[in-house]
């Protein structure tokens, strides 16, 4: 118990002062889990005392309450506690470290491997009783090799050179206006199996899977229906028995674009351990939170295609889940040799062009250290090294060539009304504001302080004097240091926290505005980040007796449905007040053309992708998002980050002439900023 005391307060204390981080969010987890533990263990102790046993639940009942408080600051912690959340590689190790702290010994199912890491707990490795069966009903299955992928190719003129970074540039440095899409036949049916009309870019792609091509990656802006070209292409290519791997939030619209889309086909849905799953179905959706209970037999079923749906969730190549993806569609490519293989995602680039980076090693357009076979023998046919003029753009359109598929809005669904994004200025008064402001200036006075240690400590090792240029290499470090800094004290915020305070302050402003809105214009979207503002906007439309829904991240599959039935359907309700992270994917709210974002994302793509529940076929009035900004603070600042760093994706992909914002994160350039600004007006 003294472990998980220290432990808890420690995780509150963070979550009072802002966002947990990833080392927090495991830590939270871990105590979750222990706590599930130790309670029951307590229960069936027969040697202690009743009396002992209360004392002892009591205690666990207190670590508990302290986690679902802050859980509350923030819902989706409470995903980390459910039945399919899978303790990561890094939890079990800390788990066993509490344990080791506590004086107990780890379970005899979790003992190190040789490489010093935890082994996965064996039951976590299942294979479902009707995936057993459909197994046993053919088990003399053997893999596929009739349509055999290519053999890697002898060594070439190019085999000596480093070419994974020149195909990276190649996307930074185009600059001849083209987008990244390859070349698409002609459609020779618009007609589904279902009846339902395709639009011409659909039928396109369908038409290419037809035709035999069978990698894709298709990142056409969101609200083009990349899931029903998805299904349609596995439908055009044969690809069954297909596996999907897509967010838990949207796995069950996927089964619901199958009986639409392709109604002869079965769909099942992994929930969990997969006890009620169909293993006979063509079509089978798993979640990736579930993903590594299940890579034994989702390797050896014998699938013909994968569809790994929001791709940009595997950009990170380190973290578990990449891993298992890149497990699961080795092994399918091969058993299948040319297995039809999808990633889909609007928003391909988050931060770096390197982004791109796992979402190609799925596809088997690269591995770890170069160019696979096929994309070799394109680059090697072009004739040019990255030495030679006209390499970059030649390298550039055989990686397209590959299957980059990027259409945008504009270009092929004239018929979706523009969208256009307005801030809205609000000025923080009262104590709020002053707060606020006063937590900025206390911000800018510590990182000005690094600043002068760091340039005194510089100038000594030269003997110099210290100068009066501003050192843009220190404030960068400067800026770094604040950022990763965890220990700030209670009464000094970090920029996390500032922003967090900073969306609280204007919930009640940016609810008052939507509304007007809904009085005026009709049913209005509210994202916002954190529970509280999303508390405070609903408290202030109860009070206005406006009618609302909500999604949260805490919800039911039920009641998620029921929330945007009620907004879809119901013409009483004005608004639905929803959760960047769990509702800014996988729905479809066209019956609003107005969308007002409380707070700010930290990066473009989110704040797109909210923007796009609204933004997308089937919209027939011009869509408007509301940005509330809060004036004189760092809030204006990361929104003019935001709108630079969405120059990323339009000049790799769209064929923009724009400028490509920097590779580092919005955090970081906002405190750069921050601190650049304050050195200016210092020396000024």
């Amino acid at each position: 118990m003294p472990v998980l005391a220290r432990a808890v307060r420690e995780v509150e204390s963070r979550a009072q002062r802002g966002a947990l981080n990833h080392d927090q969010r495991t830590r939270f987890q871990v105590i979750g889990l222990l706590v599930r533990e130790e309670r029951n263990r307590v229960k069936a102790d027969t040697e202690i005392t009743e009396q002992s046993r209360g004392e002892q639940l009591k205690r666990l009942d207190g670590v508990a309450t302290i986690l679902a408080k802050t859980a509350t600051r923030d819902p989706s912690l409470f995903l980390l506690l459910g039945d399919e959340a899978t303790p990561t590689d890094e939890a079990r190790i800390l788990r066993r470290e509490m344990l080791a702290a506590a004086g107990l010994a780890p379970a005899p199912t979790e003992t190190p491997t040789d490489e010093g890491e935890v082994a996965p707990v064996a039951e976590r490795r299942i294979v479902p009783q009707s995936v057993i069966s459909r197994q046993l009903s053919n088990p003399f299955m053997a893999p596929d090799f009739s349509n055999a992928a290519p053999r890697e190719s002898g060594p070439g003129r190019l085999s000596t050179w480093e070419l994974l970074g020149p195909l990276f540039t190649s996307f930074e440095k185009a600059s001849d206006g083209a987008p990244s899409c390859m070349q698409l036949p002609e459609p020779t049916f618009l007609m589904t199996p279902s009846g339902r009309e395709l639009m011409k870019h659909q039928a396109q792609l369908v038409e290419a899977a037809a035709a035999g091509h069978r990698t894709f990656l298709l990142a056409d802006e969101p609200g083009l229906g990349k899931t029903a070209q998805a299904l349609l292409a596995a439908h055009a290519a044969d690809a069954y028995p297909l596996l999907v791997v897509a967010p838990n939030v949207v796995k069950t619209n996927w089964a619901r674009e199958v009986e639409m889309w392709t109604p002869g086909r079965t769909a099942t849905v992994i929930h969990g351990n997969g006890d009620t799953i169909d293993g006979f179905a063509d079509i089978v959706v798993i979640n990736y939170e579930v993903l590594d209970r299940h890579v034994g037999w989702l390797g050896e079923l014998g699938f013909r295609g994968m569809v790994v749906d929001e791709a940009h969730f595997i950009k990170n190549k380190s973290s578990q889940r990449s891993q298992q993806v890149m497990q699961v569609a080795e092994r399918i490519r091969k058993r299948a040799g040319r297995p039809l293989m999808m990633a889909l995602t609007g928003t391909p680039l988050i931060n770096t062009i390197e982004d791109f980076r796992t979402i190609w090693q799925f596809l088997g357009w690269i591995d770890e250290k170069k160019p696979r076979s096929e994309l070799m023998t394109a680059l090697e046919q072009t004739g040019k090294t990255p030495l030679d003029h006209g390499f970059y753009g030649a390298a550039r359109q055989a990686v397209i060539d590959r299957g980059i598929v990027r259409r945008r809005k504009v270009d092929v669904a004239a018929d979706i009304p523009a969208r256009r994004i307005a801030d809205i200025p609000v000025d923080l008064e009262g104590e709020v504001g002053r707060s606020i402001a006063e937590a900025e200036r206390k911000l800018v006075e510590r990182m000005l302080r690094r600043y002068d240690t760091g340039a005194a400590a510089k100038a000594e090792a030269r003997s110099s004097a210290i100068s009066d240029t501003i050192d843009a290499d220190l404030v960068r470090r400067v800026a770094t240091w604040e950022r990763e800094d965890n220990q700030n004290s209670k009464d000094e915020e970090n920029v996390f926290a500032m922003m967090r305070r900073i969306g609280q302050a204007k919930a009640g402003l940016a609810a008052d505005y939507t509304a007007q809105l809904a009085r005026n214009v009709g049913k209005v979207v509210f994202f916002a980040k954190h529970v509280d503002v999303m508390d405070a906007a609903e408290a202030s439309f109860s009070q206005r007796g406006i009618r609302y829904t909500s999604i949260r991240g805490d919800q039911s599959k039920a009641a998620r449905e029921k929330a945007i039935d009620g907004f879809m359907n119901d013409p009483e309700v004005k608004v639905i007040v929803c959760s960047v992270t769990a509702a800014g994917v996988g729905i479809n709210l066209q019956v609003a053309s107005d969308v007002v974002l409380a707070e700010l994302s930290w990066t473009d793509a989110e704040q797109t992708q909210a923007i796009d529940r609204v933004h997308r076929i089937g919209q027939d009035k011009p869509v408007t998002a509301w940005r509330i900004i809060a004036a004189q603070t760092i809030d204006g600042r990361i929104a003019e980050l935001i709108d630079s760093k969405a120059g990323l994706a339009a000049r790799a992909l769209d064929g923009s002439d724009g400028e490509i914002g920097s590779s580092v994160d919005v955090q970081l350039e906002a405190l750069v900023a921050l601190l650049a600004d304050a050195l200016e007006t210092r020396t000024g």
